[in-house]
């Protein structure tokens, strides 16, 4: 059986680092965050990149960190929410790994983040509005790029990662972890 990375993809604030972290934990693996990749390679803030930079060269370097990351050793990996915009990102990681959609409702996510001023996509007049809209645009990309859809909704951080670690382990992804060992003699 062969281990595979396991990549995690959805709207900003669903969770994906939380996690990415506590599953990688669980996998004993590497844990990585792509915006956290590239902030170290930036020496500077997403948010400070995106103002002095634009859109456009924020997803140039997005894709490179992500066709690295998905190229590397077995890993977790969370993924910024607009990584799933370019095709080549779609590409990588339903190609080179597993991908889990972690699902949540506009409302839920402008919950979650409706205090946060380091999402720079979410600075505007009507978050809300602005989490619909882009919920619309990337769920149908979000859906295309994953193997599995994990709908956040209610569910504990434990509770997904379980969810998470049943769906690798069903998929021969990872091994079960209630496997008995093997017979003394058997193939």
């Amino acid at each position: 059986m062969s281990v595979s990375s396991s990549y995690l993809i959805g709207l900003p604030g669903s969770g994906k680092s939380t996690v990415g972290r506590q599953l990688a934990r669980r996998l004993a693996l590497p844990f990585f965050d792509s915006d956290h990749v590239i902030e170290q390679r930036l020496g500077c803030s997403i948010r400070e990149f995106f103002e002095r930079e634009g859109e456009a060269r924020f997803r140039d370097l997005e894709a490179s960190v992500i066709d690295e990351l998905t190229q590397g050793p077995v890993a977790v990996v969370s993924t910024g929410g607009g990584s799933v915009l370019r095709p080549e990102n779609r590409e990588h990681l339903h190609e080179r790994g597993r991908v889990f959609y972690l699902k949540s409702t506009p409302e839920e996510v402008y919950r979650r983040l409706r205090y946060d001023r380091n999402r720079p996509l979410l600075q505007v007049e009507d978050p809300l509005q602005r989490i619909r809209d882009l919920f619309d645009v990337r769920d149908p990309l979000y859906r295309q790029t994953a193997h599995f859809v994990i709908e956040t909704g209610r569910p504990s951080v434990a509770t997904l990662v379980n969810m998470i670690v049943m769906q690798l382990e069903l998929d021969g992804s990872v091994a079960p972890a209630s496997a008995p060992p093997p017979a003394p003699g058997a193939p």
